[in-house]
């Protein structure tokens, strides 16, 4: 079993085995699920930038494509 410490502000260093298995680096969102009394920690994925176009052209199919150029443009 790998242990931590949790600090007096409540924050634990997670060890290099359990980082280097999950896959994360500084920075990365971690969630915390409980299931049973049990808590699993996940790693977060990350969005991608271009999620928020996404379906944008389905919407816009029956617009011409200079029209949809301008707008992604802002002009």
């Amino acid at each position: 079993m790998i242990t931590a410490k949790l600090t007096s502000k409540g924050q634990i260093t997670i060890p290099k085995q359990v980082r280097e298995k999950i896959g994360i680096s500084p920075g990365e969102d971690l969630a915390f699920e409980e299931k049973n009394g049990i808590f699993y920690v996940k790693k977060v994925p990350r969005k991608s930038p271009f999620d928020k176009w996404v379906g944008y052209f389905k919407a816009g199919a029956r617009k011409k494509t200079d029209i949809i150029v301008e707008e992604l443009r802002g002009n």
